[in-house]
Parts: structure tokens; sequence; C-alpha cells
């Protein structure tokens, strides 16, 4: 069993902690945690059938990656955590559970020529907010040191995913990747969002991850 190595991105002034699980020849996998979780220390068991190397990324204020100062968390701001993580290994497919799952989708369309394929499963803050804009309380948090931080908490669960934004990126991923699915639907849970992402060509459906994987394998 590899021991995991961690890499250190620098993102403006976030530090963003890249994990290896398994270091092996062959394509990146790169994994996307749910809401307040952090990334997993050992490979799933669900991506066993992958042959080569397996990733796993903490979000901004997730895990060992760096809490900021006062929250302002987006999920444009998680897309560009998983930006710079796939700009490090060049290029990787991608497994996002709950908040990750939406953060993969994004990140899928935007750089459609460097993921060979996503996977979309459940976990924590598959949600998000509305669907369109609503007038919301502002809310506090205290300061914290260590993860997950309460504002990421607040802020992503509540933020807004429009149907038919999630659906640009699932075109956008249609023209930019060379597979003719590059979006695979695991997740047994739908908010609208994701019912919408279903619908679209180029969106298959799998029984399980395991199932999704060893296709894009």
């Amino acid at each position: 069993m590899n021991a995991v190595s961690t890499v250190v991105l620098t993102h403006n002034k976030v530090e963003l902690a890249l994990h290896t699980l398994r270091a092996a020849d062959g394509p990146n996998l790169l994994l996307l945690h749910g809401l307040g979780e952090a990334s997993p220390t050992t490979v799933p068991r669900w991506a066993g059938c992958w042959t080569g190397a397996v990733h796993a990324l903490d979000f901004t204020g997730h895990g060992s990656s760096t809490v900021p100062v006062g929250g302002g968390y987006t999920a444009e701001m998680l897309m560009a955590d998983a930006d710079m993580a796939i700009a490090h290994l060049g290029s990787a497919t991608i497994v996002g559970r709950g908040l990750g799952a939406y953060i993969g989708l994004l990140i899928g369309g935007a750089r459609a020529d460097q993921v060979g394929g996503v996977v979309l499963a459940d976990g924590p803050g598959i949600s998000g907010g509305a669907t369109t804009p609503t007038s919301q309380p502002v809310v506090t948090a205290d300061a914290v040191d260590s993860t997950p931080d309460p504002y990421a908490i607040i802020e992503l669960g509540r933020d807004l995913r429009p149907p038919d934004y999630a659906t640009t990126f699932v075109r956008l991923a249609n023209e930019g990747s060379d597979l003719p699915e590059p979006i695979t639907v695991t997740a047994k849970f739908r908010p609208r969002w994701l019912r919408a992402v279903v619908d679209e060509p180029g969106v298959r459906e799998a029984p399980s991850i395991a199932d999704a994987l060893s296709r894009y394998a």
C-alpha cells in the first residue's frame, strides 16, 4: 500500500492540499469531496478498478487547505481550486461527491480537453440553495483555525444553482471532450440542477461509481 503524499498548490493567498492516495503510471483520477468533508486517506473501494494514479483535493476551507478570513465562498471559487489541481496533474478523470459533483460538472465543462470524464455522485451539499435569486439573511460565524470552515458550510450550502447554468457546462463538455458521453450521473438524489443535467445529450446514467469508472478507464 502506498503512503499518502501531499503537494501544496498556492492559489493567490490560499494553499490547497492535493493528496496522492496511490501513485501509478497511467491516467489520473481526481476525487472531489462533499460539503464539510475532507479527502479520503486511502483509495475508496469503488475506485479499485482504476489502474492509474488516484489523487484527492481538499477544497478551500476544508481538510488541510487554507481557511480564508471572513468566508466569501462560491462554487466558482472551488472550481478554480479544481482548475489548479488539473493544471498540476495535466489531465484527470473526476469523481465528485455532493458539492464535489457540482464542482466537477463546472470544471468538466470549463476544461473539457483536460478532463477525461466526470462522475457525479451522491454526497453532502449536492442540493445547494435556491435556483433563482432570493433575499437571504446575512449570517456570520465565529472565526476558526480548523476545518471545515463554518462559512463554507453556510455559504456553499445555499449557493444558487440554476438548471440552465448547469446545462451550459454539459454543453461545453460535449463540445470540448473527445468522449461521446463525458458526464456520468450515479447520484440517486437529484435536485433540479441535476435533473436538468441528466436530460442533456452526452450524459449517461450508471448504477454505481465503479461502473462509471470502468467505462472511463
